[in-house]
């Protein structure tokens, strides 16, 4: 602790190892929807991911006294925010179950080169020249993973693709709440509005999970809770300059975990656009 108690964040190893493990935690909640997508459909997978959720946030709303605050005057944004942030899951848990795992996962982590986009189109936000070009740089490594220049691109990758994009919109949505909204009630109604939105494609399911299978799904949104306590403690500790570079390992965790499990290899394409997807998110990290 620092200071007056304020959480010292000037604690890079703690903090690049608390990034790597959520990460890691993170990739294996995407094996675990990989496995599932061969009996279940992703509509079944995304309604238990946000229900388990929301059911571990409500006690521990109620145990901080966050219940109490719920109050709102920009449900419209809260709205917008679980809209979104539901439809790129959904096309990222699709994507899991019909590519290999660590392309789904290095497509995901395209939305960085989304964000500067859509905060310059929504928010007026000014761009550096630096992150056009970081931006440029990384959808160059895209465009080499998804193999355009072969004339064909496998459906899947577009879903991906567009995941990423829709998920850059959620994530501004939030910065446009910063202002008024405490990180509780924008994680509240995102479950919330995540859980009811999911809950409506419920009637289309055929096939219902077996008692192993909802073990699994337990651990979908566990792992998923974990992961992402993990990150956000990360942050808290250590600068996002110092640190933010490992969120790329998250691609190392699912290559070996769709190796270990699937037999997946990964094409040369795959490996020259990681690494250029990874320099340019370094390279604009580094900026400011």
């Amino acid at each position: 602790m620092g200071p007056a108690g304020r959480v010292n964040n000037d604690q890079p190893l703690k903090g690049a190892l608390l990034l790597i493990l959520g990460e890691g935690l993170l990739a294996i909640m995407a094996a675990l929807i990989k496995h599932l997508s061969d009996t279940l459909s992703t509509e079944l997978i995304v309604f238990a991911r946000n229900f388990v959720g929301l059911l571990v946030l409500l006690p521990v709303l109620m145990i901080s006294g966050g219940i109490r605050d719920l109050g709102t005057r920009h449900l419209g944004l809260h709205f917008i925010r679980g809209f979104t942030g539901v439809a790129a899951m959904f096309c990222f848990f699709y994507a899991i179950g019909h590519i290999t795992l660590a392309e789904a996962v290095l497509v995901k982590m395209t939305v960085p080169f989304f964000l500067p986009l859509v905060a310059w189109v929504w928010l007026g936000d000014r761009v550096s020249l630096r992150t056009w070009m970081a931006v440029a740089l990384g959808f160059v490594g895209v465009a080499v993973i998804l193999r355009a220049d072969q004339g064909q691109v496998d459906p899947v990758m577009w879903v991906a693709l567009g995941g990423a994009a829709i998920m850059s919109v959620a994530k501004v949505s939030i910065r446009r709440m910063a202002v008024s909204e405490p990180a509780h009630r924008v994680v509240f109604y995102f479950t919330l509005f995540a859980t009811l939105l999911s809950a409506l494609l419920l009637p289309s399911v055929e096939q219902w999970p077996n008692g192993v299978e909802m073990l699994w799904m337990l651990g979908i949104a566990l792992f998923a809770i974990a992961g992402q306590f993990a990150m956000t403690t990360a942050y808290q500790v250590a600068r996002p300059g110092q640190v933010g570079v490992y969120n790329y390992s998250a691609v190392v965790w699912a290559a070996i975990l769709g190796w270990l499990f699937w037999d997946e290899a990964l094409a040369l394409s795959t490996y020259l656009g990681t690494l250029l997807i990874i320099g340019a998110g370094i390279w604009n990290l580094k900026s400011r």
